[in-house]
Order: C-alpha cells, then structure tokens, then sequence
C-alpha cells in the first residue's frame, strides 16, 4: 500500500488536521493509501518507507520522493495543484 506521511513540528496540532484532509481527499478519489502525521524530528527514520512528503514545514533537505506544500492543505491556496501532484504520485 502506498503511505503519505506528514510532519510539522510536534506531529499533532497541523500534521493532524493535513492528515485528516489528504485522508478525506483521498477517500474521495477512490486511492487506497496510508497517511500518517509525524513530527518532524521523526521525519528522517520514517520517510524511508513513504511514497509522499506533505511538508507543513520549509523541508531543509531532499528525500528523494514527491515533497508537497502542506500549508496549501490548510489555507487552499495552491491546494488543487497539490491534490494533483498527490495523485500523480500514488497511481
């Protein structure tokens, strides 16, 4: 199964609420995918096994997979273009 994974600080308050969006998002485009809220010291073990990075955070590094902008998740400005890179990424 495909896994997104995605970080803020403390992997609780924003990652959640992002989680909980790409979640519903991806229900409703009929995409069967894992999505779990980290915390971004977390980040660098756990992203080894994941298909999409959705940052809330600036990312200081690239990891080799797609790394999409949370803040779109939250605000919706951009957001139609990240949900199109998300689904590109887990077809």
């Amino acid at each position: 199964m495909k896994r997104v994974i995605v970080a803020c600080g403390s992997g609780v308050a924003t990652s959640q609420t992002v989680a909980s969006k790409v979640k519903r998002i991806l229900s409703e485009k009929k995409i069967s995918a894992e999505v779990e809220a980290v915390d971004i010291k977390s980040l660098d073990h756990l992203i080894k096994n994941c298909d999409v990075y959705v940052a809330i955070t600036k990312p200081k590094k690239a990891y080799g997979i797609p790394t999409l902008n949370g803040i779109a998740f939250l605000t919706g400005m951009g957001m139609d273009a990240e949900i199109e890179k998300l689904i590109a990424a887990l077809k």
